[in-house]
């Protein structure tokens, strides 16, 4: 990203914003627990407010999760607008090889829009069987699925959909759809260095796998919030933006829930004329039209309602039609708050009356479902390093004592991951180390509690869609 492809800065006030609205939204957050790593909000074209919980950062991209679909959508834009589909083209008409044997009357009726509105008809998510295939055949997986309902009158929420139109996109331009979307949207954008997962067949994942930086967040919801035109470019059709943020499908009737307002092509409506894209543990890019704002956040939490319920509450009201009188202390508090945003630090002693005893130790586990072999803690300097030994190899953890010391780990699926690690004597007979994984919304604490010749290993927070808890393992000293 250049300068001149970065958001303008501005004050609130300028912007008819308090200041000490953007400070009690970020009360009420922290108040609340809620795990926020980022924020960035955007008024007429302009960042008003950003920060990041230290260890996050600006220049690191973020895990998005199901936010992912609303790019996608927009290649499937890119590509009607070119010629190469149609919305209302048959599914079955760009999978011909991965068809079933017997191909009943409502596979046959699915067409594009349903994958789209998530209305394809299946009564489950067809996601859990794509990862079954025993060939990776992610297509002939989702295909082979039941379709109980008739595609259109059915709501249901399916990242299987979501990876066939970036399979159809793959098919009809040669191309993944990262690639795609490269010169036509993200470089445009200024969006550098975006990955995306693949499939086995090597097809960007479509659902969820996309990975870019909470301005690239923030730029987008820009892009759809001025339907489609960026500096004086046309990068989507109006009339897909339009479309797409449209309720294209009812979702539920709850006037509470910003679950339940109707969904569009990938697109989630919104209370109060918002809309939305988002991703599990509450990544969320948030376009509010009457507001001309944007909200881009990425986070860890699991009551992605409560988020937005504090957005209703403490940003969207107090935006105000006309520029506001500059405010030096509210606005000056603001920035001092936003610079100190941190994930907390563990709290406790450098060292211990038993570190002397376990330093250096071998502790082995025996065999258990979170594959922990062996565990040791050494001194690294005036840090300690936790050392785990599981399926993926050895790890090594430096702790930092009151700050986060930066490293590489494989601890979630087997790829090196950016981790940044605080570690502390919380007892006389317990370390205390977390860890965050900064380019995802993880952070876990590990808990080791050492008696005589064992250690009670405790890991508490998520490392995906598992357990925010797992049972307590128990190791001993290696004789």
């Amino acid at each position: 990203m250049t300068m001149d492809q970065a958001l303008p800065r501005s004050t609130p006030e300028a912007h008819g914003l308090p200041s000490s609205a953007v400070s009690a939204f970020i009360d009420a957050v922290e108040a609340q627990g809620l795990g926020l790593h980022s924020l960035m909000l955007v008024r007429h074209g302009q960042v008003v407010a950003e920060g990041w919980w230290r260890p996050y950062g600006p220049e690191h991209p973020h895990m998005l999760f199901s936010l992912s679909k609303s790019f996608t959508s927009t290649a499937v834009g890119l590509a009607v607008a070119e010629g190469r589909l149609s919305v209302d083209d048959p599914v079955l008409g760009f999978f011909s090889e991965e068809a079933p044997a017997e191909i009943s009357a409502h596979l046959a009726a699915m067409r594009v829009r349903h994958l789209l509105s998530m209305s394809t008809g299946h009564a489950e998510d067809t996601t859990e069987h794509l990862f079954r295939d025993p060939e990776g055949n992610w297509a002939r997986a989702f295909l082979a699925r039941p379709v109980e309902y008739a595609p259109g009158t059915h709501f249901l929420y399916n990242s299987g959909a979501s990876y066939m139109l970036s399979a159809i996109v793959q098919r009809l331009t040669g191309q993944t759809l990262l690639d795609y979307l490269r010169p036509r949207l993200l470089e445009p954008l200024g969006i550098e260095g975006a990955t995306w997962d693949t499939c086995p067949r090597g097809v960007n994942t479509g659902g969820w796998g996309l990975s870019i930086k909470t301005e690239d967040i923030a730029r987008f919801g820009q892009l759809y919030l001025q339907k489609g035109l960026w500096h004086g470019r046309r990068l989507v059709p109006e009339a897909w933006v339009l479309e797409a943020t449209a309720a294209q499908v009812a979702n539920g009737t709850n006037p509470e829930s910003d679950w339940e307002q109707g969904y569009g092509f990938h697109f989630w409506r919104c209370r109060h004329g918002a809309y939305r894209g988002d991703g599990a543990f509450g990544q969320f890019c948030v376009v509010m039209p009457a507001q001309d704002a944007v909200l881009a956040i990425t986070a860890g939490l699991d009551d992605m309602q409560a988020v937005l319920n504090l957005v209703w509450a403490h940003l969207l009201p107090a935006m105000g039609p006309v520029p506001l009188p500059q405010d030096e202390a509210a606005h000056h508090a603001l920035r001092d708050r936003l610079a100190a945003l941190t994930i907390p630090l563990v709290r406790g002693e450098r060292s211990s009356s038993r570190a002397a005893q376990v330093s250096g130790r071998a502790y082995i586990f025996p065999p258990n479902e979170q594959q922990l072999a062996a565990l040791s803690l050494e001194r690294a300097g005036d840090a300690w390093a936790l050392v785990l030994r599981d399926a993926q190899g050895e790890h090594r953890i430096a702790c930092g004592s009151g700050a986060w010391l930066r490293g590489t780990v494989r601890l979630v699926d087997g790829a090196p991951r950016r981790v940044a690690a605080s570690g502390a004597w919380t007892a006389e007979d317990t370390f205390t180390a977390r860890l965050c994984l900064y380019e995802t919304p993880f952070c876990p604490t590990i808990v080791c509690r050492f008696e005589g010749d064992q250690v009670r290993y405790d890991l508490k927070g998520s490392l995906g869609f598992g357990p925010a808890e797992r049972p307590q393992l128990v190791g001993r000293a290696a004789q």
